[in-house]
């Protein structure tokens, strides 16, 4: 059996939030076995802390929110897929603002932080979250949906629907290693219309958001070069494997359609009530 793991010492990094637009501070730190990935608010009297899990979601407005006690923690994604991809069981993400810095709009920064920090392996069994079962999640007009089903390892095969012309259906399906992910999924950016961007911003979202971490295109073109020509799905797959890392570490096969945050954090829901805490 596997065991737990934590960082093999501390690592920083600073930046602005992609919706808030405010600068933060963000250390991860080791944490001990059964610690889990615990959110801490390092710049408030007692240090809240909000544990990242599927029972703490809160919002799935254009990012990923969990909260407790008063206390809230959005757009922890990208953060969340690449400490499931090198299978972290264990990190405390102090940030001294509500939202980690969105570096480039990618996973790979944080990616590249853990790996510069080192793994460290603890005594202590890793309890997975083994899919023994179908879990699926559908939208309300069973237009999209998520499901896991079981798989010897860890698979994500995505289908991403986009009524642009200059997008239109992508798909792609990956069986997920830290070498595979860290080439072929941590690069890809978070991804924007720009005629959607002035509502955003009426809505006090993306305000951190610029050419430099978001990939912008309009009804012409992209306004910055991709480093896929199907970057759009395998930000979806960024996504849903930092999603899903709120059930724990993911032992199935991840099959979705036009999913997003909602369906994700749904499926991880089902899935950490189904096989227990993770």
């Amino acid at each position: 059996m596997p065991k737990q793991t934590t960082l093999a010492k501390p690592v920083t990094f600073s930046g602005v939030g992609l919706h808030s637009g405010r600068e933060v501070h963000m250390e991860l730190r080791p944490a001990g076995a059964d610690t889990g990935i615990v959110f801490v608010r390092s710049d408030l009297a007692g240090e809240p802390r909000v544990e990242a899990r599927a029972d703490r979601v809160t919002s799935t407005l254009r990012a990923t929110t969990i909260g407790a006690g008063g206390i809230e923690f959005f757009t922890i994604e990208h953060l969340m897929s690449a400490l499931h991809a090198l299978q972290i069981d264990n990190c405390e993400v102090r940030l001294d603002a509500e939202e980690p810095p969105v570096a480039d709009g990618a996973s790979l920064v944080f990616f590249e932080l853990i790996e510069s920090a080192g793994i460290t392996e603890l005594a202590a069994p890793r309890n997975e979250a083994v899919i023994d079962r179908v879990y699926r999640i559908d939208d309300d007009k069973h237009e999209r949906f998520v499901m896991a089903v079981p798989y010897d390892g860890f698979r994500v095969s995505f289908t991403s629907v986009n009524p642009h012309k200059l997008i239109g259906i992508q798909y792609e399906n990956f069986e997920i290693t830290p070498e595979l992910y860290k080439k072929e999924i941590a690069p890809a950016r978070t991804i924007a219309y720009e005629k959607e961007i002035e509502q955003l911003h009426k809505m006090g979202l993306g305000l951190g958001g610029s050419i430099e971490n978001v990939i912008v295109y309009n009804d012409d073109g992209w306004l910055n070069p991709l480093h896929f020509d199907d970057e759009l799905v395998r930000h979806k797959i960024v996504d849903v494997i930092g999603d899903l890392r709120l059930a724990g570490i993911v032992k199935g096969h991840i099959i979705a359609a036009a999913s997003g945050h909602a369906l994700n954090t749904a499926l991880a829901k089902k899935i950490l009530d189904g096989v227990g805490r993770k």
